[in-house]
């Protein structure tokens, strides 16, 4: 009964994710001037409740397992709130950075947005590129260049969305930057990074990165503001101050830093109240192991949504969709019959998977959480490998989406914190 409720759990964290699949009735073919495009009254009527300046800061959240992209909006006392939450449409690869080029690993990480990382040109509607690789990726060898947030619904490395659903992406954006903030913080996670989700993933050779961002993301929940965000040592440091003229060098040594007081009383009781939780995790996931899914196990439980489309449109479903707690032995026999000799070679990485052998279809029952009749027919009969992905005729993948500009280089000199982008100083 107790795996019954955990498995449902997850399976409501992606319902009731807040997704805004609620949008104005828009016709994107027939709009005139979509980079100017005003946002809908819904929103603006909202941010009026709220008490947000229309100009006011925004700041963008990225969760992958649960397929979720949120704004978030500056009030009039310069503290965020979550004004509008959007599904993802497709993001390619498998939780975990991006590494190296051609990799089909969508980002992760704290990323600069400024007005020339907006492109009203692109080959999928609109696009902002996320800034990747930033100086935290540079200094640790990791390459890439034009992955994007961007419409059509088709991913090789970045964040798609719907035409309509970027549209009000890129007005938040601009309305922003019209208003003078000078970068919005993208903060681009593998999933809320909540205690149980902590727990169930402690297995993920991505752990120690995780908690490093977790760092950043506990920072902004205990402030509701963007944390100041630098890098030294080659890693992440949130909100530290410096003296007189110390400054961050991502490949040197960090300089002498500290947290302000208060910061740092109130994340010691936050991190109090979370290894609690934790704890009680762990001790609840005891003898379990997430098995994470492949891209093509994402797609086959959305394949209903392919049908009638254009063969560009390759819609993903969420890692919480596709994926399951597994008993460890069960676990662990998978992966034995993924890496016999009849199948393909697979890492058996503990909470990770890799290519699924020619017969995904006829395993598909006892290799997954049950499914409906319909979606088990729906599904592919062959993997693509984690690489290319096109193996498959059926979930066509687009080339790589090809910018016509390069994100400008990231500074390393010191820099105000983000929330006083907004204050008149």
């Amino acid at each position: 009964m107790r795996l019954k409720n955990i498995a449902l759990a997850l399976a409501l964290a992606t319902a009731l994710a807040g997704c805004n699949d609620t949008l104005d009735s828009v016709d994107v073919s027939k709009i005139k001037n979509k980079v100017e495009h005003p946002l809908p009254s819904r929103i603006v009527a909202e941010m009026q409740k709220k008490n947000m300046p229309r100009t006011s800061p925004i700041m963008i959240r990225i969760f992958k397992e649960e397929g979720v992209l949120e704004v978030w909006k500056a009030k009039a006392d310069n503290r965020f709130d979550m004004i509008s939450s959007y599904q993802i449409c497709a993001w390619s690869g498998k939780l975990g950075p991006k590494k190296k080029e051609g990799d089909r690993q969508a980002p992760e990480g704290f990323y600069n947005l400024t007005p020339a990382h907006l492109n009203p040109n692109s080959k999928y509607f609109l696009a902002i590129n996320t800034g990747f690789p930033n100086r935290y990726d540079q200094v640790n060898g990791r390459t890439g260049s034009d992955l994007m947030i961007h419409g059509a619904c088709s991913s090789s490395g970045c964040y798609s969305m719907t035409d309509e659903q970027v549209l009000e992406i890129y007005a938040f954006a601009r309305d922003a930057f019209k208003g003078g903030q000078s970068a919005v913080q993208l903060q681009a996670f593998p999933f809320r990074m909540t205690a149980e989700n902590m727990a169930r993933h402690r297995g993920s050779e991505h752990y120690d990165f995780w908690q490093m961002l977790k760092t950043g993301y506990d920072n902004f929940e205990v402030t509701k503001r963007p944390p100041e965000v630098n890098v030294c040592e080659k890693r992440y440091v949130f909100n530290q101050q410096v003296e007189g003229a110390a400054t961050f060098n991502a490949a040197a040594a960090c300089p002498p830093m500290s947290t302000s007081p208060g910061l740092m009383a109130a994340l010691a009781s936050h991190q109090q109240s979370y290894e609690v939780a934790y704890a009680k995790a762990v001790k609840k996931l005891d003898g379990m192991v997430w098995y994470e899914p492949s891209e093509a196990e994402r797609k086959a439980v959305v394949a209903e949504k392919r049908k009638g489309r254009d063969v560009a449109y390759a819609p993903t479903g969420t890692s919480l969709e596709a994926g399951k707690l597994m008993k460890r032995e069960e676990f662990e026999a998978l992966m034995a019959r993924r890496t016999a000799p009849e199948s393909k070679p697979a890492t058996t990485m503990l909470a990770s998977t890799s290519a699924r052998p020619a017969t995904a279809a006829e395993r598909m029952k006892q290799d997954r959480l049950p499914r409906q009749q319909s979606e088990i027919a729906a599904a592919p009969t062959a993997e693509p490998t984690a690489t290319a992905d096109a193996s498959s005729s059926t979930v066509p993948i687009p080339v790589q989406n090809p910018m016509a500009y390069a994100a400008p280089p990231v500074s390393d000199s010191k820099k105000r914190p983000f929330w006083k982008f907004w204050s008149q100083e």
